[in-house]
């Protein structure tokens, strides 16, 4: 395996073991300050920064998993294949965090590694973040306030049920997605990436990136979406749309019984692909301990496997 999937598995490595080393209490829902991971391989976008963020970035740990927020600057940092089993297809990753933060190992680092195994070039997109409260105090009270449901139209939110403000602006984001884009396709001979086979897949707030970038986007020319529990609710579909991979389980509080973007997607004509589990809730990025969910992974592979996405780019 090349040295920058070697080198990042090593970082998770290093932050499991560091996990381990807590408590039990380190694996429940508690928020625990972390040290900022090394980053070795991540690549600067040149986006800019964000207006009226007076905090830095910091790094908490939930469920196990290291978290990033306050992300002023963004990054894309590259998994590659084994070259002997490359196949050019390329997934830019987007982790969930209803844009306040970034759920970097569950929807980010270990997505894009189970992708490099599969031949797949993968590129984690950290994108830049609405400000959160430069304490992790703070943080924690306002992420343990009161919870109401988010609106029946939603597409752009969350990783949890808090309402995003009305009109939410996703510039930033869209401006990183788009430089991750045009920044594979600069790199593309040098990473072996087929540029016609070039997708997106999104966790969560991420998903609703993914669904922003597809339909707001002048510059990305998807050749597939993978839209993983995120907002359901109907869309105006563009006519150059990319199939779509959607998974979201029954028990997610942004399911409710909704298949709007399901439903937007087969009446455009657009070959779209459906997975609703029984069980999995949110934010269960590759699987969690005896959910149905746990098998949307190699649902995906089949999926891209039979639309030819693996097939060697030679």
């Amino acid at each position: 395996m090349n040295s920058t999937l070697n080198n990042f598995t090593k970082v998770i490595l290093l932050i499991a073991l560091l996990c381990n080393a807590q408590n039990s209490a380190s694996q429940d829902g508690t928020i625990y300050p972390l040290d900022a991971p090394d980053e070795p391989n991540a690549i600067l976008l040149g986006t800019g920064g964000v207006d009226d963020q007076p905090a830095s970035e910091s790094w908490f740990r939930q469920w196990g998993d290291p978290m990033a927020r306050n992300i002023t600057t963004a990054t894309l940092t590259p998994f590659l294949p084994d070259p002997e089993k490359a196949n050019g297809t390329a997934v830019i990753v987007a982790p969930g965090g209803g844009f306040r933060w970034l759920s970097l190992g569950n929807e980010g680092w270990e997505v894009a590694e189970a992708l490099a195994k599969q031949g797949i070039a993968a590129f984690v997109l950290k994108y830049r973040l609405h400000p959160t409260p430069q304490s992790l105090d703070e943080f924690t009270a306002w992420m343990n306030r009161p919870r109401t449901a988010p609106s029946e139209s939603s597409n752009s939110e969350s990783e949890t049920n808090r309402p995003a403000p009305p009109q939410r602006d996703l510039s930033n984001q869209l401006e990183d997605a788009e430089a991750a884009y045009k920044m594979i396709l600069k790199r593309a001979k040098e990473w072996g990436v087929d540029t016609n086979r070039i997708g997106m897949i999104g966790f969560s707030a991420g998903a609703g990136l993914t669904m922003h970038s597809t339909l707001n986007s002048k510059i990305m020319k998807l050749a597939f979406i993978g839209p993983i529990y995120g907002g359901m609710g109907a869309v105006e579909v563009p006519k150059n749309a990319p199939p779509m991979f959607n998974v979201i389980a029954s028990d997610d509080f942004l399911f409710r019984g909704q298949f709007g973007v399901i439903d937007s997607w087969f009446k455009a004509g657009i070959p779209v692909e459906f997975h609703l589990y029984q069980n999995g809730g949110h934010g269960f990025g590759l699987g969690n301990p005896n959910r149905t969910s746990n098998r949307w992974f190699d649902a995906f592979v089949h999926w891209l496997d039979v639309n030819e996405f693996l097939k060697d780019k030679k």
